[in-house]
This record gives C-alpha cells, sequence and structure tokens, in this order.
C-alpha cells in the first residue's frame, strides 16, 4: 500500500454496522405493525364498540374513513419524503397516527371516532410507504431478500394476533385500548427511528403538487365510494352512484391531464413508462385485491360453518400465515444469493390462483384440516409476491423516485384491497340473501340480515332452522366470493410472465455483508 493512500482499507467495524441495520429494520417492522395490527384488533372490537356508541348504520364509516385517509395520503408522504428527506417525514407520519390512535381511544360519539380514524389512517399512509421507502434507501435490492422474512413474520404476526389481541384487550381493559395499544408500541418506534436511524440531510426547493393531490384523492374517494355503496347504500343505477362514477372519470381525467403539464408531479406518470413497473403495479393491486378480500371471508366461514369462536378463528389462519412467511424467508435468500426473481411472481401467481380455486370447494362439510391445507397453498402463492413486487417496483426506477415507487406501489395494493372487500363484500351478500331465500324464505332471510353485516355470533340467536339455512348460505357465498378471485387473481398470473429480468442494484458487497453502495448509513450500536 502507498503512503498517500492509507484511506483505502475496509472499514474496521464491519460487524456492527451490520448489526446496525438489523436494529434500524427492527425500529421499521415494529412501526409497519402499527399499521397492519390497528386493523385487525379494531375489526375485533367493533361489535363492542357499536354496543357503547351507537351508530350501527355508520358502521363502515369506521373502517372507510381510515381506508380512505390512507389511500389518499399515500403519494404526498412518498413525494414528502423524496423532497424533504425520510426520516423526519416518517417520524411526522408516527406522531400523527399516534394522535389519531389516542383520540379515537377518547372518542365519546360515533361521529368523532369516525374522524379520528381518518386522522390514523392520514399518518398510516405515511407509516407503510416510510417503511418500504427507507428500506430502499438503506439496501439494495439485491441485498433485501435477506430481510424478507422479518417483513413477511411482521405481516403474519400481524394477521395472527391482531384477533386474539383484540379479543382479549376488548374482553379485559375494554374497546378504548385497542386504540391505546398503539401508544407505547409507537413511543418505542420513535424512540429507535431518533437514535439510531441515520440518513442523508436533504431538502429540494421544489413545489407539492396540491392540485394533483386534491385530485388524486377525488378520484380515489369516489372510486372507493363507489365500490363500497354499491348495491348495498344505494342501487348501482342510483343517482349517488352514477354521480360518483362520473366524478371519479372526471378527477381522473384532470389528474392525468394536470400531471403531464406541472414540474413537480405528485406522481410522476412517466415512472408508468417503465414495463416491469407498470406490470408489478398491476400485479400489487390484484394481490391486494384477492388477500384483503381471502383475508375477510375466511374468519366468517370459519366462524359460522366450522363455528369457531372469533379468536380461534384467527388461530385457523395459521397455515397460510405461516407458508406465507417460510415462502418469503425462503424466495428472499434464493433472490439476494442469485440475483434472480422472475420466477418467483409467475410461481405466486399460479399457487394463488389454485389456491382460492381450492378454497371455492369449500362447503358445510369441509374440515378444518382440508381448509387449513387450501389455506396453505394460497400463503404460498402470497409468499412469493408480497415482498418480491414491491423490491421490482423498487428496483425500476431511478434512486430519486424511490419514494414515489414505493408510495405508488403502497397506493395499487391499498386500492386492490378496498375494492375487493367491497366488491367481494357485495357479491358475498347478494349470493348468502339470494341461498337463504331459497332454502327458508324470504322471511328467514330478513331475519339473516344483521349476522351478514354485523358478525357471525349472531347465528347463535336464529331458529335452527334458519341457523343451518344461514351456513350453506355462507358456504355458498364464499364459493361465489373465492371463484371470483380465482379467475380475478389469473390476470396477475398472465402478467407476471411479461415481467423482465432486470439485474438487481447493489450486487457488490463489503465486508461483513454490508452493502457497499448503500444510499444510508445506519449508526453503529
Amino acid at each position: 500500500m502507498s503512503q498517500g493512500q492509507p484511506q483505502v482499507e475496509t472499514p474496521t467495524k464491519p460487524e456492527p454496522q451490520s448489526r446496525s441495520v438489523r436494529v434500524v429494520l427492527l425500529a421499521l417492522m415494529i412501526a409497519m405493525l402499527l399499521a397492519m395490527l390497528d386493523n385487525m384488533i379494531v375489526g375485533t372490537a367493533m361489535p363492542t364498540i357499536v354496543g357503547d356508541l351507537g351508530g350501527l348504520a355508520h358502521l363502515s364509516w369506521v373502517v372507510t374513513s381510515y381506508t380512505l385517509a390512507t389511500a389518499a395520503s399515500t403519494p404526498l408522504w412518498g413525494k414528502l419524503g423524496d423532497m424533504y428527506g425520510r426520516k423526519g417525514i416518517f417520524l411526522t407520519s408516527i406522531v400523527i397516527f399516534l394522535i389519531g390512535s389516542a383520540l379515537s381511544g377518547m372518542s365519546e360519539t360515533m361521529g368523532q371516532l369516525i374522524a379520528f380514524r381518518a386522522v390514523q389512517g392520514l399518518g398510516a399512509g405515511g407509516l407503510m410507504v416510510g417503511v418500504m421507502a427507507i428500506i430502499g434507501d438503506l439496501i439494495p435490492p439485491r441485498e433485501r431478500g435477506k430481510y424478507q422474512g422479518m417483513m413477511a413474520s411482521v405481516m403474519a404476526l400481524a394477521m395472527i394476533g391482531g384477533p386474539l389481541v383484540g379479543g382479549t384487550i376488548t374482553d379485559h381493559l375494554g374497546w378504548r385500548w385497542s386504540f391505546y395499544i398503539n401508544l407505547p408500541l409507537g413511543a418505542v418506534a420513535l424512540f429507535m427511528v431518533t437514535t439510531v436511524l441515520h440518513l442523508p440531510k436533504k431538502r429540494s426547493e421544489h413545489r407539492i403538487d396540491y392540485l394533483g393531490a386534491v385530485l388524486l384523492t377525488t378520484a380515489i374517494t369516489s372510486m372507493v365510494l363507489v365500490t363500497t355503496w354499491g348495491g348495498t347504500e344505494y342501487d348501482w343505477d342510483s343517482g349517488a352512484i352514477v354521480g360518483l362514477g362520473v366524478l371519479a372519470l372526471a378527477a381522473t381525467a384532470a389528474f392525468l391531464v394536470l400531471e403531464r403539464r406541472v414540474p413537480e408531479p405528485i406522481l410522476p406518470l412517466s415512472i408508468f413508462r417503465n414495463g416491469n413497473f407498470a406490470l408489478i403495479t398491476l400485479i400489487g393491486f390484484l394481490v391486494g385485491f384477492v388477500m384483503f378480500g381471502a383475508m375477510t371471508f375466511l374468519p366468517l366461514y370459519q366462524q359460522t360453518v366450522q363455528e369457531a369462536t372469533a379468536t380461534n378463528s384467527g388461530l385457523l389462519l395459521l397455515p397460510m400465515l405461516l407458508s406465507m412467511m417460510v415462502v418469503s424467508l425462503i424466495a428472499g435468500r434464493v433472490t439476494t444469493r442469485t440475483g434472480r426473481y422472475k420466477i418467483f411472481p409467475i410461481i405466486g401467481g399460479g399457487l394463488i390462483v389454485v389456491g382460492l380455486f381450492l378454497l371455492s370447494l369449500m362447503d358445510t362439510t369441509t374440515t378444518r384440516f382440508t381448509s387449513g391445507v387450501y389455506m396453505a397453498v394460497l400463503g404460498a402463492g402470497m409468499g412469493f409476491l408480497m415482498q418480491i413486487t414491491m423490491l421490482i417496483a423498487q428496483n425500476s426506477v431511478e434512486m430519486k423516485d424511490m419514494g414515489v415507487a414505493s408510495s405508488t406501489s403502497t397506493l395499487f395494493r391499498t386500492i386492490g384491497g378496498s375494492f375487493g372487500v367491497s366488491i367481494m363484500g357485495a357479491l358475498f351478500t347478494h349470493r348468502v340473501q339470494d341461498t337463504m331465500t331459497e332454502r327458508a324464505g324470504a322471511a328467514a332471510s330478513r331475519m339473516s340480515e344483521g349476522a351478514v353485516q354485523l358478525d357471525a355470533d349472531s347465528l347463535a340467536r336464529l331458529p335452527v332452522q334458519v341457523k343451518d339455512a344461514y351456513q350453506h348460505a355462507v358456504a355458498n357465498g364464499s364459493h361465489g366470493v373465492f371463484l371470483a378471485g380465482a379467475a380475478i387473481a389469473v390476470i396477475g398470473f398472465l402478467a407476471a410472465w411479461f415481467v423482465k429480468e432486470v439485474p438487481l442494484r447493489g450486487g457488490q458487497q463489503g465486508e461483513g455483508g454490508t452493502p457497499a453502495d448503500a444510499a444510508a448509513v445506519a449508526e453503529p450500536v
């Protein structure tokens, strides 16, 4: 080594650096857990909340206000992170989420709860985008597969633990603690992110596309309301639904025109010129559609037809969630080792189609073991796709657009989930009511409406003959939902074949496994 180049030596502390990255990821996973766990816990507590605050007619708005605020704010959070630095924006989203959680827990009326849930959703939009974008900055795509198991574990923990924790908290501490539980978790996330995450400071003197944000919010809100209210609150050909549809189309058209003209669009349409990004965004939308639909109606089938308790229905989802976690971990490791990933969206898309088709075969005689096998197939398909879709999206854009890519991918998955729950819910309700009318008459169909709209525990209060008819009706409704999901998932399977295998950034390594070209640094601990 020459005297003039002593600085060429490799870092002296690679292991603490690598360990520090894991500590940062732990903090990010806690923040992700906040957003994912919340809906699971609150869903279990909703019957008790309605009993305390009243307002059954506005029950859907408790969920819808949160979903709308999350979807509408997602692109804005991504853009703000790109412009002003991710750490400060991410911490801001955590604080807003915690404020919304505290206010929701203190709600005295259903109207207050709906408004404060919107505040929560506003923060939640930044949580998911922030986590994905910071991981995109911290770890190059080639190395990201190592950590997919951690992200999949958090998702599985939220989906399994949510109903269990929600039931326990509601029964022993009261429904308000289903919101207050976010406060200690959020405090830990704030402390850890503040102390161990160090990203390059950045501030760009650019203007935010506020008009674009308003038009996008209007379009998303209108579309979600059409799918939420259509066929339930209002007829599909009613003035309200037609008007919302027209508004959605007009806002979308205006948004597309505007984004082509403004110098700093909130959602640069140029990123969709990349074929991989466009395809993987479509696949992410479809994954959200079928995943949230399945997660909504599987517990109802288990509680109604298989007569599981609300708590046990969470445990019965274990085959799907464990399968998803294990497969995601394996796919991530293989991607890191080989740099190849195209096969995973194809296999995942195929397994989702097969899994949903198998679930559509369930009836009133299907055993829990059989349904568990079917769910494991679906979980494996989701495991191949959940993290790979984000990895491909982020690898398809320049580093300066990492936040936009993350927010766009998250946005389309969120919208897909909203559409999936709404459309599948309308299909499910109609099939249940039609089957009830056919098997037990119109009077029995009206008696079961509360069970369809609220929770399956209402089944216990129905007469025996109505209960039997209702179980068959739920099985028939589930058949229709999963069969429709399988048909829609075929589109994602076909789209996966056209994804091109572009080399992943960050293939070179420093010592200790630390990415040599990482765009962010975590302080050693």
